[in-house]
């Protein structure tokens, strides 16, 4: 029997909280990450139930390490029905510790700044757009996603009033390294990076990078493998 695939639907909405570590692995972190965003978008599509396979095929993770990975955090999944999408996406979040709603602020109004601003790329996991600045005057006072774009100079005032705990650089990657001292400045401990920049910041800064590019030199790898 396999603890991941055999409890009952009834349960599934119960994996025991005493079992989530106070600190997850890089490794595991990860994966659930990319397991919740699968999900998310099943979710979205009416999924109601999604296999280990299933999950494997979009994710590039071996389907013996998602049951794994899972397992360890409590009992999902039926055998035969694979796991209920609706509680899987509730426990994953709950063991993220992602469960609530997260302000975030994005920097560019640029193409890539509309189209961050414009999706809901954040929204489904509980992130908000609250605010959205750019240093050319030209953008400020527009509307980009429902917001109106704001001068960089009230980034101190407006991280203290909308409560912001992460930044998005959407800017140049000359701009970036600038503008990242003024988010630390204004108290952000968390940037997500699109401008491709190497950035510095204090150690206790955390900042992720994302580039479609990798992405597809990851993807072109496995392709030609």
């Amino acid at each position: 029997m396999k603890i991941g695939e055999l409890a009952d639907p009834a349960v599934e909405a119960v994996a025991n909280d005493d079992v989530v570590p106070e600190r997850l692995s890089l490794g595991v972190a990860a994966r659930l990450s990319r397991y919740l965003q699968v999900l998310t978008q099943a979710k979205k599509m009416g999924r109601e139930t999604i296999s280990s396979q299933e999950l494997s095929e979009y994710t590039h993770v071996n389907s013996t390490q998602i049951r794994r990975d899972l397992s360890g955090f409590g009992k999902f999944g039926k055998r035969g029905v694979g796991y209920n999408v609706d509680s899987l996406v509730a426990q994953i979040r709950r063991i993220l510790q992602t469960g609530g709603q997260h302000n975030i602020a994005l920097f560019g109004a640029g193409h890539l700044g509309k189209a961050i601003a414009s999706s809901d790329i954040f929204a489904d996991h509980g992130f908000n757009v609250v605010a959205i600045f750019d240093s050319d005057t030209r953008k400020i006072g527009s509307k980009v996603g429902g917001q109106t774009v704001r001068d960089v100079a009230d980034l101190s005032q407006v991280v203290d009033d909308e409560g912001i705990v992460v930044a998005v650089l959407a800017v140049p990657a000359l701009a970036a390294q600038g503008l990242a001292d003024e988010i630390v400045a204004a108290g952000v401990r968390i940037v997500f990076n699109y401008s491709g920049a190497l950035l510095q910041v204090p150690h206790d800064v955390a900042v992720h990078a994302s580039s479609p590019a990798v992405e597809l030199l990851h993807a072109l790898y496995f392709y030609l493998s």
